[in-house]
């Protein structure tokens, strides 16, 4: 599966709505109870019923630009055939087809990937998953069924009309669920139900054997599951790297019955939402600027362990560079927790206190709460022009430290004419924090941010200068660390759904610590053993995969 993102933020720059909503898309698909799911014996067995593809398209047809770019114009491939998948068994027949024939292949459903992992030119066969888009309840095996096309907001939305349940995934309307699962998705509700992955029941996933045989393995989190170790890969090792993953089953842990509505967590009924915004005027100096980053760093740090009164509370704070006029910070709570609104008062003036600083804007409005989680008009399909971009970042388990702070003001208001340079500090911890770091493939348990780097673009000829720029921007964050966020007392690595290139590269990752610490920590080897079990032949593979143990 090739890597989708979060999406914390959209394509221009800023959190569309302030990113506090997990938006969604419409997309077609089974928006009722879902048919069992084929086992894998019937999957491999003969074709599915189904009424669309396979679809072949090459170069020349008039279709093919168009399947062909992903999110980020920056990587465009050049593959022999684009093959649209409308089943798991048109799935396997691809994939039998491209070890057959000798052709790297690479999956994608929403296509949302930070680097080329699935527009390498290297990759000759593009599968593209995104008819696969059926959500619902298998009640063969008591989960919700999602198929990796599906969008999150259209697995939001039928979740949320056929049981009122939701997952904690991730807030962008396009995003598909396919590589968000597996990099161990997370969202508005993640600090108060955790990471999707803590939710992931089962995966279906078309692997290939050392002969060069394509077949479908079902693997579930019981622990009597002889292939536990394909679903355990699967909660937060990355797409790309096991197989192509053709369903998730979805059922919270602990859950018992046979009421659907009662497997999943509850969705909220009313969302209250609160935007601020600062402008960058005279009274954003540099000690004002570094006390409200170090403010919002320090809440997070005191207020996220699983049980806190605050698990509720979601926020997300946007220092954008000062060619922008203005940062913003959203936060978003379920309207229903008691106290709710004083909550928010309450934390408004943790980040604010000592800063001086007056906002230009401070509105709280209560909205149903699927309205503004999958209305489409958040940006993400977007404006074309600015669709060039490149994203960095890291964990931290608590705020950032002095130096730290004043490399991001510098950086923040630097000569740079580009608007959408920035950053997000974006809410964590909680009930993520309540799993072990062993328990799925997510290692970085203990953490209260994450912070994304961003520069974001136009035009090709402009490639270099912001790169450069956000390089530099990074590098100079964690100069104590050779350039890269080291796990110690500040930083835990990075998150792989935000995948860089540059981690793997000496000349920006002078730390000595390889990349898959920093994404894997001390779960690397156990997924490296299960890469070498189901992939032997390293048939899944992009520029940070993972190496199968020797």
């Amino acid at each position: 599966m090739g890597r989708t993102d979060d999406c914390s933020l959209n394509r221009r720059g800023l959190l569309a709505k302030a990113g506090a909503v997990a938006a969604g898309g419409v997309a077609a698909g089974l928006a009722g109870p879902l048919a069992a799911a084929p086992t894998a014996t019937a999957a491999a067995a003969g074709p599915q019923a189904t009424a669309f593809g396979p679809v072949a398209v090459r170069p020349g047809d008039r279709r093919y630009a168009s399947l062909l770019l992903g999110d980020n114009f920056r990587f465009v491939g050049r593959p022999e055939e684009i093959r649209v998948a409308g089943s798991t068994d048109q799935v396997l027949r691809a994939v039998s087809d491209a070890v057959r024939s000798g052709r790297r292949i690479a999956a994608r459903s929403g296509g949302h990937c930070f680097e080329n992992f699935t527009a390498d030119p290297a990759v000759r066969l593009l599968l593209d998953l995104s008819p696969m888009d059926a959500v619902g309840y298998d009640a063969e095996r008591g989960a919700f069924a999602v198929q990796p096309g599906a969008t999150l907001g259209h697995v939001y939305r039928t979740l949320f009309k056929g049981w009122g349940v939701t997952i904690p995934a991730g807030g962008c309307p396009e995003v598909g669920a396919g590589g968000h699962f597996a990099g161990g998705g997370y969202g508005p509700l993640s600090r108060r139900y955790g990471s999707v992955v803590d939710h992931l029941y089962g995966v279906e996933v078309v692997v290939v054997d050392r002969d060069g045989t394509a077949r479908v393995v079902v693997a579930t989190r019981e622990p009597d599951d002889p292939n536990r170790d394909l679903w355990w890969a699967h909660t937060g090792g990355g797409g790309g790297n096991f197989g192509v993953v053709t369903r998730y089953w979805l059922r919270s842990p602990g859950t018992t019955g046979t009421d659907p509505s009662r497997l999943l967590p509850p969705a909220p009924r009313n969302v209250l939402e609160c935007v601020v915004v600062w402008n960058w005027d005279r009274r954003m100096t540099e000690r004002a600027f570094t006390r409200l980053l170090r403010n919002f760093g320090d809440w997070h740090e005191h207020n996220s362990a699983p049980g806190s009164r605050y698990t509720g509370l979601y926020a997300i704070l946007m220092p954008m560079h000062r060619v922008s006029g203005s940062m913003q910070m959203t936060v978003q709570i379920d309207a229903d927790i008691p106290n709710a609104n004083d909550l928010v008062t309450e934390f408004l003036s943790a980040v604010t206190a000592g800063t001086g600083l007056s906002p230009t804007l401070n509105t709280r409005q209560t909205a149903p709460w699927l309205h503004p989680t999958t209305w489409p008009g958040t940006g993400e399909a977007g404006d074309v022009a600015t669709r060039r971009y490149k994203l960095k970042a890291g964990y931290l388990r608590r705020s950032f430290t002095d130096r730290q702070l004043g490399a991001i003001y510098q950086h923040l208001t630097d000569s740079s004419k580009n608007s959408t340079r920035g950053m997000l500090l974006i809410g964590y911890g909680g009930r993520v924090g309540a799993v072990p770091s062993t328990a799925t493939a997510v290692a970085q348990r203990d953490v209260v941010m994450k912070a994304v780097y961003q520069t974001i673009w136009s035009d090709q000829a402009d490639d270099a200068a912001n790169l450069a720029w956000i390089r530099d921007f990074y590098r100079d964050v964690y100069a104590d660390t050779g350039g890269v966020p080291v796990p110690n007392e500040v930083s835990d690595g990075s998150y792989i759904n935000y995948p860089d290139v540059d981690l793997a590269d000496p000349a920006w990752n002078t730390s000595g610590v390889p990349w898959h610490t920093l994404y894997y920590k001390d779960n690397y080897p156990r997924l490296q053993r299960i890469k070498a079990r189901w992939d032997p032949r390293n048939v899944f593979h992009h520029a940070l995969a993972i190496e199968p143990a020797k």
